[in-house]
């Protein structure tokens, strides 16, 4: 995609370090990556709702929520699964530029993808989730009944069925949401969050 000469970028009058200082603490995207039912809407909107609890600013960028208006046209080949990550990872630099918290919960199966997602931001501004569970456990879990489908040949380019899923190779955090309950994988979040001084 070419940006044509004459669109120009206008730099803000307020920054996001005054944003940061208005709301006492620093913005910054939570990217909860993994596979369908390993749980990520589930534990980023638990972590979002103790940033609520502490008077944090944030918002949670789900993966169905953004299909239904955003990226509504776009499908599951692996060009518009780029394109659905390239998108959202632009909205979340918008966001952490607001000054928010934000935090994305999408299966972002290409290692290649997120890592341009993370040059978007400065050091420390991109935390990467690896929400770990097995297949088998997903597929057992398979809350919206996808790997059904994905099984029977109803639904093409599902992750972990018919597409591949890669696994961060260097995440912030790691969750594994076969051992780990939700509100001690969301304390464990909120925890990185304060040692790192974002909050």
């Amino acid at each position: 995609m070419t940006i044509t000469k004459n669109v120009m970028w206008h730099k803000a009058v307020v920054t996001k370090e005054d944003r940061n200082q208005l709301n006492q603490h620093r913005s910054a995207v939570i990217w909860f990556t993994g596979l369908s039912g390993s749980g990520k809407s589930t534990l980023a909107n638990a972590v979002d709702l103790k940033l609520f609890q502490n008077k944090v600013r944030s918002y949670v960028l789900d993966g169905d929520n953004i299909r239904h208006g955003l990226n509504r046209g776009l499908g599951f080949s692996e060009r518009d699964r780029k394109e659905n990550i390239r998108r959202i990872g632009e909205v979340a630099k918008l966001f952490v530029d607001s000054g928010i918290i934000t935090l994305t919960a999408f299966i972002s199966p290409f290692q290649e993808d997120r890592d341009r997602v993370r040059q978007l931001f400065r050091n420390k501004e991109f935390i990467e989730v690896y929400v770990k569970c097995a297949l088998e456990e997903c597929e057992r879990r398979d809350p919206k009944g996808l790997y059904k489908k994905a099984r029977i040949g109803e639904i093409q380019h599902f992750t972990g069925i018919s597409s591949p899923y890669e696994a961060p190779l260097n995440p912030e955090i790691i969750i594994d949401t076969e051992h780990v309950a939700v509100d001690e994988a969301s304390t464990k979040i909120i925890d990185y969050l304060r040692r790192n001084k974002i909050i």
